[in-house]
């Protein structure tokens, strides 16, 4: 494989490409803009189509078209624009049709500005919009590691026939770094529920209206099933030093890449210290936060480019074994390593560098 230059979003699309997303609906939104940028120009390269919606409303409802029809599509937005597709997100898991939704994310609330964040943490990991669903949530660490889950997310898409949801920041979609694209044919699946026409068989209807409360309760249990199965077979992450750690770091995406260079610094001066990064945020890693062994670890601090939204799922999974501290900037502003380390030390009642 041949490495390449390449700036997060732009990767993304070409992992789109040859993950075999032919279609892409979106409305332009910084942080992310270059990714319809470069879907418009790349789609019909390949025989595709790239349609720029009137709204992110307009947008999410094309994507529910195109999946009903059996073929991979893909929209991209960032905080506010997601916002707008939740409705159409509601339906589409209702419908059981598989989607794929990249996230750039920027600070917030309401408008907020167009730095990088982590706050829609909550709305990413809790379905976002009316109903009980989830979608599957995806959070890459870097360019390299985007473009292997946007090709994984179009797979597990249409294993669960759910959509999924990559949530990047700002930093990840603005930022260059060198990337190697995987040779693998996109894993099609038969799609025997899709609108392809009914010649010859009985008509498909895509919907998620379901007016029988006890039919829509027993729709209900089932995605709950498939949702238990996505716990059990395809929860993501990666664990670092945790042997002999007394000091557990977890963070996801950009922050836990500002969490491995304090993990250097605390180790210089002495601190045993380890990392959990959730790869996938839903399912969460639940049993790796179980597995933590309360005599050895002090405290877990979770580090978020937030005011705290992971660490209720840390806190949660825990069960009050093990303290669970808090550290995150919010608004667009990125944590340091030797805020993290200060954090670190403070809580062990170590002397603090100013």
């Amino acid at each position: 494989m041949t490495r390449v230059l390449m700036k997060g979003a732009e990767a993304v699309g070409e992992a789109a490409i040859k993950a075999g997303c032919r279609h892409f609906f979106g409305y332009p939104i910084t942080p992310q803009n270059e990714i319809p940028e470069y879907m418009s120009r790349r789609l019909p390269q390949v025989g595709g189509t790239y349609v720029q919606g009137e709204s992110e409303v307009a947008s999410i409802n094309m994507l529910f078209g195109c999946a009903g029809a059996g073929v991979r599509v893909m929209t991209s937005s960032s905080s506010p624009g997601i916002s707008l597709m939740q409705e159409g997100i509601s339906y589409i898991a209702g419908a059981e049709l598989p989607v794929v939704v990249i996230n750039m994310v920027r600070g917030g609330p309401g408008l907020g500005g167009i730095q990088p964040a982590q706050s829609d943490y909550f709305q990413a990991t809790r379905g976002g919009g009316h109903g009980d669903y989830y979608t599957m949530v995806l959070a890459p660490s870097t360019v390299q590691e985007a473009v292997e889950l946007v090709m994984d997310a179009f797979d597990l898409a249409d294993k669960y026939r759910n959509p999924v949801l990559v949530l990047g920041d700002g930093i990840i979609g603005q930022m260059m770094e060198p990337v190697e694209f995987p040779e693998r044919e996109p894993a099609l699946v038969d799609k025997p529920w899709a609108t392809t026409g009914c010649k010859g068989r009985e008509p498909n209807i895509v919907k998620s209206l379901l007016l029988d409360p006890y039919e829509l309760e027993e729709h209900n249990r089932k995605l709950q099933q498939k949702y238990e199965r996505m716990k059990r077979e395809d929860v993501r992450v990666e664990t670092v030093d945790l042997d002999g750690a007394e000091v557990v770091l977890c963070a996801y995406g950009t922050t836990s890449r500002v969490c491995r260079t304090a993990m250097e610094r605390l180790r210089e001066k002495g601190v045993k210290v380890g990392l959990v990064r959730p790869i996938t945020l839903f399912p969460f890693p639940e049993k790796t936060i179980q597995s933590l062994d309360p005599k050895k670890v002090k405290f877990i601090l979770t580090v978020e480019m937030s005011l705290g939204q992971m660490v209720q799922d840390v806190k949660l999974y825990t069960e009050g074994r093990i303290p669970v501290h808090f550290f995150g900037r919010t608004g667009g502003v990125v944590p340091t390593p030797q805020e993290v380390v200060r954090e670190v030390l403070k809580r062990l009642g170590k002397e603090v560098e100013k």
